[in-house]
């Protein structure tokens, strides 16, 4: 009788210690006090393309997303636009950052605009009806293409100008990334707007800090580069003046599936909050923090400006 009273002793004691156990691991967690973790909204996949601005973009949108609940799958340095949009319409990407005349031009194939504002109502328009996408708020810094030359090498060609360029260009090498070869907003659009621009070479760079390198060591003459860049500055390169008003305004802005707006109508608030802070001297100096000697991260600089900025809770 004794064997069986305590077998009856030890089957409870078991039963009451599991009992303990799966209680406190509906409240996160064997011998822990802390609250569950809060569910998050709703997963949203964020995506960029294959330069420094997009990532740091991206990276300010992944922080603030994250801030306002929802869980963040990234899918960055995707490549280039053609990439990043048939990314954002199949659905792999819920959203990323893109430039309004890219949009305008690359994407819609419309023709050029020169007024920010029918540029981002053109575009906008045009997204919700052909590809069920929309874009937020734009911020004010236009990263517009341009051309960059070391004051060395400007002097040297007597090259000022585009005009200037278009007239030497037989005479020098061209570093850029691949896409700018074909684009109507690139060599092929120069051509049409100011005749000449037959390189002596074109290299194919891509969009990163190789190809300000490849200027600074001599292995081209000519860069493409963006008005934002931070290695302009940094460097004190030139920037060759567009005379004719070839290239138009490019402002940033989130484009997103309408199909996750709706069911995440937060998102548009969250980032809409960002886009007044983003000027061309914020942006330059935060594209430099990543490109320049220090070389830092661009998730340490996104979060750094935006506790700088208040908008982390």
């Amino acid at each position: 009788m004794k064997s069986v009273f305590l077998k009856g002793r030890f089957l409870s004691l078991i039963l009451a210690v599991a009992l303990v156990l799966s209680a406190c691991t509906a409240q996160g967690g064997a011998g822990t006090s802390a609250a569950p973790a809060a569910e998050a909204i709703g997963t949203i996949k964020l995506g960029s393309k294959d330069f420094t601005e997009e990532f740091l973009v991206a990276e300010l949108y992944d922080y603030l997303l994250e801030d306002a609940g929802f869980k963040v799958e990234r899918k960055l340095n995707l490549g280039g636009t053609p990439v990043a949009q048939a990314a954002i319409t199949r659905g792999d990407i819920d959203l990323y950052p893109e430039y309004t005349s890219t949009g305008l031009l690359t994407v819609l194939k419309q023709p050029q605009i020169q007024d920010p504002k029918e540029i981002f109502t053109t575009v906008k328009s045009g997204y919700e009806q052909q590809f069920q996408l929309t874009w937020l708020n734009p911020s004010p810094f236009n990263n517009t293409q341009a051309l960059a030359m070391t004051q060395a090498g400007s002097e040297e060609y007597g090259v000022k100008t585009f005009s200037d360029l278009s007239q030497k260009a037989a005479e020098l090498v061209l570093g850029g990334p691949a896409e700018f070869l074909e684009r109507e907003d690139g060599l092929k659009g120069l051509k049409g707007a100011y005749g000449g621009f037959q390189f002596k070479e074109a290299k194919q760079l891509g969009t990163g800090s190789l190809r300000y390198q490849a200027l600074l060591d001599g292995q081209v003459d000519v860069v493409v580069a963006f008005g934002t860049d931070g290695q302009v500055n940094g460097y004190d390169l030139v920037l060759l003046q567009d005379d004719k008003g070839f290239y138009p305004v490019y402002n940033i802005a989130p484009v997103v599936r309408m199909d996750t707006l709706q069911k995440y109508p937060q998102v548009s608030e969250t980032l809409n909050k960002l886009a007044p802070l983003l000027t061309d001297e914020v942006m330059s100096g935060l594209n430099w923090q990543v490109d320049g000697p220090d070389k830092k991260e661009p998730a340490a600089v996104a979060k750094a400006f935006l506790e700088q900025s208040g908008l982390l809770k």
